[in-house]
């Protein structure tokens, strides 16, 4: 059996993520950030993360903070709180790094890393993808993740409550 003790070690404040990604360019890691809710995590988000890290060395994922959460989806949600989230994120095997952040868009998150891609679900265009524009003015690229039709947080939301 594998040890689980370095999974809460993935989870990182700016400061270590900082600290971490020196040394991941350092070793010329090709980093790649993505982020969402991650409310259930379902086959539709390991299909993406998966996609995701697919594109570089090391994969990061912001997750909405509770509070973003709230703001952005309504007072019902979050349904898992953002420590469970993301320690859940942590214990993927693509998952290199998990940040929370509080800011109802990651746009100061993806300006501080910089990734070398910047990777969005399928259902945004390239003009919607906040960070888009700044990621590739740095040079990296933009990537759009396939969507997995039919599986959603809140059609599982929607099919429990029946």
């Amino acid at each position: 059996m594998k040890s689980t003790k370095a999974i809460p070690e993935k989870i990182f404040t700016m400061e270590e993520l900082q600290r971490e990604l020196k040394r991941w360019r350092l070793k010329n890691k090709k980093i790649v950030f993505t982020n969402g809710v991650f409310d259930i995590l379902h086959e539709g988000h390991i299909a993406s993360l998966s996609e995701a890290a697919s594109y570089g060395d090391v994969l990061i994922v912001g997750v909405n903070s509770d509070a973003s959460v709230k703001r952005l989806k309504g007072d019902s949600r979050p349904v898992n709180p953002e420590a469970a989230r993301a320690l859940l994120l942590a214990s993927l095997v693509m998952t290199d790094a998990v940040i929370v952040f509080d800011t109802d868009t990651p746009y100061e998150l993806i300006t501080a890393i910089l990734p070398d891609v910047l990777v969005k679900g399928g259902d945004y265009t390239l003009e919607q993808i906040v960070g888009a524009k700044e990621v590739m003015a740095a040079g990296g690229e933009v990537k759009r993740a396939q969507i997995v039709e039919g599986i959603s947080t809140t059609g599982i939301i929607e099919k429990m409550r029946k």
